[in-house]
């Protein structure tokens, strides 16, 4: 697969840095209640009677980011933790020749920049784009450690989401090493249609490049196009530019004909 220098990654950057300056904020305490369905549903806050989840809360600032903005970049120390309220996000690396490598998505509730938490200071070990205009509840790392302390439940509740990390890349790794590229690209799909899929009368709408496709998948993008093409000949799905349509994601597990 094709990737881009270290100078672009670098342009790439200096982009990502000024659409951070674009970035409609507030700060203070945010307005949103804590019953709200993203923060009902994030684990970082569970096991927290009501009024603690409060006290987390107003500690937190309120921030809105736009579509390819980086909200935490790799090599740079971790000072804030950010909570997803809407939209989503996606994790990244850029590899010491310049590539930019897609990891997986995040959605509403899932948190970045869990090295903030810990007690001496460390890196971002991977970066993160937003993909869809969203707002997060940012906490800055000297307030974060307070509450750790008042609250251990927090500090469990980010171990408990990093065990998660190590599962999601060992299922990854497992799937690389025994699975066919058929299997392992229809294996990205159906978590995908399950994780940020749109659901229609139709099927499941996923807004997706080829390249990220095969990025996620680990296999070239020429496969990734030749396997699409042949599953829309069958019907399994639709395809247009930068969108799927999943028809019948039960069949992509089907044999070649």
């Amino acid at each position: 697969m094709g990737g881009s220098s270290a100078s672009e990654a670098e342009v790439h950057f200096a982009r990502s840095r000024e659409s951070l300056g674009r970035v409609s904020g507030s700060t203070g305490t945010p307005n949103i209640s804590p019953t709200d369905a993203a923060l009902r549903g994030a684990r970082f806050l569970q096991g927290l009677s009501n009024s603690e989840r409060n006290i987390v809360l107003e500690h937190a600032d309120s921030r809105s980011y736009s579509i390819k903005s980086i909200v935490a970049e790799q090599g740079t120390i971790a000072e804030c933790l950010f909570m997803l309220v809407t939209g989503s996000a996606r994790h990244f690396f850029i590899t010491s020749e310049g590539r930019k490598v897609n990891l997986f998505w995040l959605l509403p509730g899932d948190i970045v920049g869990g090295a903030s938490l810990l007690r001496e200071p460390a890196e971002f070990i991977v970066s993160t784009e937003i993909t869809r205009h969203t707002q997060v509840l940012v906490w800055k790392r000297e307030a974060l450690r307070r509450l750790v302390l008042q609250f251990p439940r927090l500090l469990e509740n980010g171990l408990s989401i990093s065990c998660d990390y190590l599962v999601w890349y060992l299922a990854t790794h497992l799937s690389l090493i025994s699975n066919s590229a058929r299997e392992r690209l229809a294996h990205v799909l159906v978590s995908l249609s399950r994780g940020i899929g749109q659901k229609s009368s139709k099927g499941i709408t996923l807004e997706i490049t080829n390249e990220q496709l095969a990025n996620t998948a680990n296999v070239s993008p020429f496969t990734v196009s030749r396997l699409l093409t042949e599953w829309q000949r069958s019907g399994v799905l639709l395809k247009s530019r930068g969108r799927l349509q999943l028809c019948r994601s039960d069949q992509l597990f089907n044999k070649a004909p």
